[in-house]
């Protein structure tokens, strides 16, 4: 759980205002909002090994209410739970154990985006926003699923959002003052920008910039295709809003499309991350049959390859060479036609 040790070392650091971007962290280098630091400053307080141990039980923990509310974020539940369950798992377990594993920050994101969508179902629109609020603290991703508070029209929800985000960005000033808080976000950008290139190459990078380099070398094409291939991704997205007005609770599959693009459109994509596309599986094994015969056998067959590539099944050589192919990335975006698909036959 060495990953854990980030957000802990964070929180100390926030909580005797020093600065929380330092290149001498090197591949441990915080990479979050410093609002993330300050809320996280209660872990800071207990000894290391005691917050692994918290950590870890909170990690599990969420894995079981991310599983049970991406099973009721669902319209209409047409498929047993067990097997919603079981697809999940299937397409997802190693992810989910190499989060374990490593003590990362993906399932407290998940589970309070799923949440936030889960409220927006039942019309609590104030909790909704203040979950997507606390999902943009944890990683700053969840401002992707602001459009979908914006498509209610619900003012409650509308100006919280907005409220929440600015008192994220003012939530170190009683810390560290307002130049310092300014110096935090410069130095939070710079640390960002700074570490993406490098790890564009790395075999466990799914996102459309590394696919692309991975093809391609690190070249201007490769740089423009990514570039066109997230707007083209964005203009999807944007026609399954439009798509909208025909469902009874359109926000279900918008968030969770929303989720599985998060790891393909962030540079530094992981393929672990992409266990916050939770609600997307739920949702395709419970509509795989309403989609079109080649699309379901291709969905099916994606879903497999990325849970089934397993390293040690597959051995060094073979599954070097698979992720250095980006097929992971590709798999995914087979997941999301699917996903497009089932908003343009008005299925959910």
């Amino acid at each position: 759980m060495h990953d854990s040790e980030v957000p802990w070392t964070a929180a100390r650091r926030a909580a005797a205002a020093e600065p929380l971007y330092r290149a001498g962290d090197e591949h441990y280098q915080f990479k979050y909002l410093p609002a993330f630091a300050v809320l996280a400053i209660p872990l800071g307080v207990m000894p290391l090994a005691v917050a692994k141990g918290v950590w870890f039980v909170g990690s599990v923990a969420l894995l079981v209410g991310l599983m049970t509310l991406s099973v009721r974020l669902l319209p209409e539940q047409r498929k047993p739970t067990t097997l919603l369950v079981v697809s999940a798992i299937v397409v997802l377990a190693k992810f989910y154990a190499r989060e374990l594993d490593m003590g990362q920050v993906n399932l407290p994101f998940a589970m309070a985006v799923t949440g936030a969508l889960l409220a927006m179902k039942t019309k609590r629109d104030l909790l909704a926003a203040t979950l997507i609020v606390l999902s943009i603290a944890i990683k700053p991703y969840g401002a992707l699923l602001l459009p979908v508070v914006v498509a209610r029209r619900q003012r409650v929800g509308i100006v919280a959002a907005a409220i929440g985000c600015l008192l994220l960005l003012l939530l170190p000033v009683p810390l560290y003052g307002w130049s310092g808080t300014v110096d935090l976000h410069e130095s939070w950008w710079e640390t960002v920008t700074e570490t993406t290139a490098p790890n564009l190459l790395n075999p466990d990078n799914v996102s459309l910039a590394s696919l692309y380099a991975k093809w391609l070398g690190m070249t201007f094409l490769s740089t423009i295709l990514a570039a066109a291939s997230a707007l083209g991704l964005l203009a999807g997205v944007m026609m399954v809003f439009l798509r909208r007005r025909s469902i009874p609770f359109p926000e279900g599959l918008e968030g969770s499309l929303l989720l599985l693009l998060i790891p393909l459109l962030s540079p530094q994509g992981w393929d672990y991350v992409l266990l916050i596309a939770t609600p997307a599986i739920v949702y395709l094994a419970n509509y795989l049959d309403t989609l079109p015969g080649p699309l379901r056998v291709i969905t099916v067959i994606a879903g497999l390859t990325i849970g089934l590539s397993l390293f040690d099944i597959m051995g060094r050589a073979a599954y070097a060479a698979f992720m250095g192919a980006g097929i992971i990335s590709v798999c995914a975006l087979v997941l999301v036609a699917a996903l497009t698909t089932l908003r343009l036959k008005a299925v959910a």
